[in-house]
């Protein structure tokens, strides 16, 4: 039996590190489950979850050509529904708990529909000819440019700063 990318095998945690466990697969294979791989909860601490020699079931996400195989956990688990978390009381750390803010804390953020760029609304064309299309377009390039010039150099500090 080969190993191919959607199986799931049982393999047993052979080392730890920071990043991610490493994986003895069947036919003396060896894959990686990347930390965030692991758990659909967030995972500070990886061997404070797993532990080696410990047995899990994984998913293969990708074989790479030079032999290197991706693994997953928390993949051949059904997946939380959303908003569970929050519900729940296990916010992420320094995310909103669904708690009053402390005293000298920050107010709780807006919950505001996110914004989305909008483009301007084409103006009616009707019969241009090519020049007057032409000095419209360069009219608007000019207009973008010199937008686009001016939010850099207020994230630069401006042209006066750079002369120094």
């Amino acid at each position: 039996m080969t190993l191919q990318v959607g199986d799931i095998v049982e393999g047993k945690v052979t080392g730890i590190k920071p990043f991610g466990a490493f994986v003895s697969l069947p036919e003396g294979k060896n894959g990686l489950v990347h930390i965030s791989e692991v758990s659909y909860e967030y995972v500070q601490d990886l061997a404070a979850v797993l532990s080696e020699g410990q047995d899990v079931k994984v998913k293969v996400l990708s074989i790479a050509p030079d032999g290197k195989i991706a693994l997953s956990i928390k993949r051949t688990q059904p997946a939380p529904p959303r908003g569970a978390n929050a519900k729940a009381g296990g916010a992420r750390p320094g995310g909103h708990s669904g708690q009053p803010p402390r005293q000298g804390g920050r107010a709780p953020k807006r919950e505001a529909p996110p914004r989305v760029w909008q483009p301007k609304p084409a103006q009616p064309q009707g019969n241009l000819s090519f020049e007057d299309m032409m000095a419209r377009y360069k009219s608007q390039s000019e207009e973008k440019i010199a937008d686009l010039k001016r939010v850099t150099e207020n994230r630069r500090g401006g042209y006066s700063r750079r002369r120094g």
